[in-house]
């Protein structure tokens, strides 16, 4: 089975899971790092992420694999809060934290460039608005959002 079988089944075990408990699937990675198979789903709520959250999420989605048992190998399973520089995967993310600065990586160039940086406007059609340092608005298409995270500004500094 590939890893995107994998985390599609995984996903739409623990949707409604995390729903239940109040909570967002922001990702679900299923990665090999140093040998060992990890399953890492990452979660997100408006009043942020509490360790009980990443603690009922873990045991509720823990039996339902047990029990579906869709992963054909041993694995570790990973809880935890999507960050302060959460990823932001899905349109709804790009409307919700309008206003708040961010990065963006390309799959390929535009404007000669793979990386922006700014602040993040909104989105309208298939397009993400990202002020820059220039005041411009720049217009990046969806399709060529290779990754896009939150910046974490530390505030009173």
């Amino acid at each position: 089975m590939t890893k995107q079988a994998v985390t599609d089944i995984v996903k739409k075990i623990a949707s409604p899971l995390a729903e239940g408990l109040g909570l967002e699937i922001v990702d679900i990675e299923f990665v090999t790092e140093r040998g060992q198979t990890i399953l890492r789903v990452l979660i997100d709520r408006d009043q942020g992420v509490r360790l009980e959250d990443c603690e009922a999420l873990s045991r509720g989605l823990g039996d339902e694999l047990d029990n579906a048992d869709p992963i054909e190998q041993s694995y570790s399973l990973e809880i935890s809060s999507a960050g302060l520089e959460r990823p932001l995967k899905k349109d709804s993310d790009f409307i919700r934290f309008a206003g708040r600065k961010v990065k963006i990586k390309l799959f390929s160039p535009l404007e000669g460039r793979k990386n922006f940086a700014g602040t993040l406007v909104g989105i309208e059609g298939e397009q993400v608005l990202l002020g820059d340092t220039k005041a411009e608005v720049v217009r990046i298409p969806l399709s060529q959002v290779a990754k896009a995270n939150l910046v974490y500004e530390q505030k009173g500094v």
